[in-house]
């Protein structure tokens, strides 16, 4: 099974699908759409909505029809809904889905910073991600990684989502900015004290609730410097570890040091999601891995204190 055709497939059919779903998530935000069903104990994680199912059967149905390249790819999509059996049960390539990441922002109507997001990896790295986040600006603000290029730039619903992205300028490496800003996430209740200790280590260290937008986004840009997360979901997390890669950063396991990758997870059955074990940090500057490795090397890398 080839790659490049599953990626040049996703780049043509995909910017108009996501686009759809983000014109969907903004409507269906301004209704009473908030549902139960996910018990972690933490309100980032267990926010889920009828627009996180909508936008997953809009993307499911898109992936299953445009092209029949994509089902021979495994599926891991982060809600059950969509017809997920009819992708194929092993190969090397997932496809990952996160219809809503930052669905707790989103419905409380707290903030625009969530995003649409779709991606594709297999057992050591991501190959192609789009991010789009439907309220981050004007029209919305675009995140695709492929190969050697990052775009980052806003929608044009003027021009088909594909021709917007092809016009962008990537990100230049050499004159991105570097930030001290990392975002913390998936500590439970230690999240402020956390970033604090990151703080202190030297860097910036930033709490959920004082995320000012997506983090892929933010990445890209060099608004902040990458991240430190607690046994990430493999829905939104590894979008970040394919930023900081092409960028020349990576993403590390910080009891290790060693490079993440998707071979071993686990399967978080409060939270109903799939997760890898440990404390990931990421970030494009090996001195800000450094920082983060030494630091958080020694932290618990159990998920819920009573496991």
């Amino acid at each position: 099974m080839e790659l490049e055709p599953i990626i040049d497939a996703l780049a043509k059919h995909l910017p108009a699908v996501i686009r759809w779903a983000g014109a969907v998530a903004k409507r269906l935000r301004y209704f009473d759409i908030t549902l139960e069903g996910k018990t972690s104990g933490s309100a980032s994680t267990d926010a889920l909505t009828l627009a996180d199912l909508t936008l997953q059967e809009l993307i499911v149905a898109a992936l299953r029809d445009c092209d029949p390249i994509f089902r021979q790819c495994r599926m891991q999509a982060e809600e059950e809904t969509g017809d997920l059996a009819i992708f194929s049960d092993d190969g090397p390539y997932v496809l990952s889905i996160d219809p809503i990441d930052g669905t707790k922002q989103y419905s409380e109507r707290s903030a625009n910073g969530y995003a649409v997001m779709l991606h594709l990896r297999d057992e050591s790295t991501v190959h192609y991600s789009l991010v789009f986040g439907p309220e981050s600006g004007e029209h919305g603000t675009w995140v695709e990684a492929r190969g050697n290029t990052i775009i980052c730039c806003p929608d044009d619903p003027s021009k088909p989502a594909r021709e917007v992205l092809d016009a962008a300028e990537p990100i230049d490496p050499a004159t991105r900015p570097e930030s001290k800003k990392i975002y913390l996430i998936g500590f439970q209740k230690n999240d402020p004290v956390n970033a604090q200790l990151v703080t202190e280590a030297g860097l910036e260290g930033v709490a959920p609730d004082d995320m000012p937008g997506s983090i892929y986004e933010l990445l890209a840009r060099g608004d902040f410097g990458g991240s430190l997360i607690h046994t990430p979901n493999v829905y939104d997390f590894p979008v970040a570890l394919h930023i900081a890669r092409i960028l020349g950063g990576d993403a590390l396991w910080t009891h290790t040091g060693q490079p993440v990758n998707f071979s071993e997870m686990w399967n978080d059955d409060r939270a109903d999601m799939l997760r890898i074990p440990g404390i990931a940090a990421t970030s494009p500057n090996a001195d800000t891995l450094k920082i983060l490795c030494d630091l958080a090397k020694d932290w618990p890398q159990n998920r819920y204190e009573e496991d």
